[in-house]
């Protein structure tokens, strides 16, 4: 069966976002958990989609134009994984979305297709997130594995990754790799 594989990128304090709505201490948003290798579709939910494919699609089409987010142009790394994507299968958890400009993308309603799409042949799944899509497959048992790279910094107020979590989910110490600039990358198995 296929693993799926969710990805954040997060403050000491656990944030996922500061009090503007955004993560502005994160440099780039390419793919740094190891997982392109190891993958070949990402899952997303409704409320993150619409975002990540407008962020995308402007670095695929205009690879010299700062991004929104960061307001720096793509680094090499983006345009790599903007690349990558460019031809991945896409998955999207959500159940009032019904268009997407990128076409090799699906729309999925229930967590059960979230379970059959586990079981089709295939590499990893990778779940790009958003917060509260990552913590509902994690209380479904649906996630597998959870990679991430925490920013030497106390956010304070902003918006905590599991915030909505509703019970305890025990992990199980898979990887601790210090990175560059004070940041240090988790690997955790979910029981």
């Amino acid at each position: 069966m296929r693993k799926l594989i969710a990805g954040m990128k997060i403050s000491v304090d656990g944030k996922m976002e500061g009090p503007e709505g955004t993560a502005d201490w994160v440099e780039a948003w390419s793919e740094d958990y190891g997982l392109t290798p190891q993958i070949d579709a990402c899952l997303l939910g409704g409320g993150m989609y619409p975002g990540y494919e407008g962020y995308w699609t402007s670095i695929q089409n205009e690879p010299e134009t700062p991004a929104w987010i960061t307001g720096n142009a793509p680094t090499p790394a983006e345009l790599e994984w903007a690349g990558f994507i460019s031809k991945t299968p896409h998955y999207v958890l959500s159940s009032t979305l019904t268009t997407t400009l990128w076409p090799n993308t699906r729309f999925l309603r229930r967590l059960d297709e979230v379970k059959a799409l586990k079981q089709q042949p295939g590499k990893d799944i990778y779940l790009v997130g958003g917060a509260r899509t990552t913590t509902s497959l994690i209380e479904a048992g649906l996630v597998d594995e959870l990679r991430v790279i925490v920013y030497p910094l106390i956010a304070g107020e902003g918006k905590a990754l599991f915030a909505t979590t509703e019970r305890r989910h025990g992990l199980e110490l898979r990887k601790v790799e210090p990175l560059t600039n004070g940041r240090v990358s988790l690997t955790y198995g979910i029981g």
